[in-house]
């Protein structure tokens, strides 16, 4: 059983225990889109944050005007202390742009309004997404635990294996390569040696007090993980940073084409990835750092396809080297920075976010 450390602390589930944390202290942000409704892993998560009894659970919904009504009646259903922040309602989306903070809006957006939400009253936020077939009440504890012992920032692991292969391509074959290319190019750089501490950094489970939380920056789609841990090594670093493991989960897995696909998802972390290490000082060659991707993808497909067949695994080599290729058009410079704001530098109020949403979902019901 394996319990090496990292630069990062890093926590190993070694015993199945479920340590004791202040989740009545605590909220939980839970993003979603309309393809959650009433889907069974959503139905799970929710269920199992019925046992955790947080503090609060905000639910940042992004979802068409005629889906909302059924949409919170469903999430009512649940014994939760729970608040809907309607994100890509018309009141709330008015209220962002009198603010100076519409602009272009997806995942990271959404969770931004549900953290101001969930901050603005308790001493912790944990967030995690919603399609996890996997979850377990207990991720939550886990994820406070380091917080309640000093940590500033907590980040979840865990396997991605299913159906007998590997999964976890983004990470694997795009954020991994990536950080290793530049960090070869860059070894002195503080901040790939942060961004390559992390065993599974496009987790969408992290956890964090809500002092941090409100004050780091936030990418506005895709990226949000990635720039989450830009802003954790600004705020917290090393000594402030833990990961825990969170065993095995099973989500939903999507397309590498398409709007929504893999591909689609790596301009924006390729994008957000290399926003932090520029805002960190390292200054990458965007001439040759493809081809350098490529190789260290390449080194990487081979360390796979050895592991795979130590398990049994299905491993097509050509498979995943197409996806290399589909990203590797990804990799160059960030472009302009559209980040959020930090909250505590927001034109804008916990209380103002609520009272459009509420505005919003009953207006839709009306409708």
């Amino acid at each position: 059983m394996e319990y090496g450390q990292e630069r990062v602390a890093t926590l190993h589930d070694l015993t199945g225990r479920v340590p004791d944390a202040p989740t009545d202290r605590a909220a939980v942000v839970v993003p979603m889109t309309e393809r959650e409704y009433a889907d069974l892993a959503a139905e799970r998560v929710l269920s199992e944050l019925e046992a955790v009894a947080p503090g609060d659970v905000v639910v940042a919904l992004r979802a068409p005007p005629g889906k909302v009504p059924a949409f919170c009646d469903w999430l009512a259903g649940f014994d939760l202390p729970l608040s809907v922040v309607w994100a890509n309602g018309p009141g709330v989306v008015d209220l962002l742009g009198e603010r100076g903070l519409n602009g272009r809006a997806g995942k990271g957006r959404d969770v931004w309004l549900a953290l101001g939400v969930a901050t603005a009253d308790r001493e912790y936020v944990v967030v995690h997404d919603a399609d996890a077939k996997t979850y377990e009440a207990g991720d939550v504890s886990r994820l406070l635990y380091p917080l309640s012992r000093g940590y500033d920032f907590s980040k979840g692991y865990y396997a991605r294996v299913e159906n007998g292969r590997l999964y976890g391509r983004l990470c694997r074959l795009f954020y991994a390569p990536l950080v290793r290319a530049l960090a070869d190019a860059h070894p002195d750089a503080a901040v790939l040696d942060y961004l390559g501490s992390f065993r599974y950094a496009l987790a969408g489970e992290l956890g964090a007090t809500a002092e941090f939380a409100r004050r780091i920056r936030a990418e506005r789609h895709w990226g949000l993980e990635v720039g989450t841990l830009g802003e954790a090594f600004a705020h917290a670093g090393f000594a402030g940073t833990a990961q825990v493991d969170l065993g095995r989960y099973e989500h939903d897995h999507r397309a590498v084409s398409g709007p929504t696909g893999l591909s689609d998802m790596s301009r924006h972390v390729g994008r957000a990835l290399l926003r932090a290490v520029e805002s960190h000082g390292v200054a990458p060659d965007y001439d040759s750092l493809p081809d350098r991707y490529r190789r260290a993808a390449e080194g990487l497909v081979e360390q796979y396809a050895a592991d795979a067949g130590f398990n049994g695994l299905d491993y097509d080599r050509a498979e995943e080297r197409a996806q290399v290729d589909a990203y590797a058009e990804a990799v160059a410079p960030p472009g302009e920075d559209r980040r959020l704001p930090a909250w505590r530098e927001a034109d804008l109020t916990a209380e103002e976010v609520l009272a459009a949403s509420r505005a919003d979902v009953a207006d839709a019901r009306d409708g």
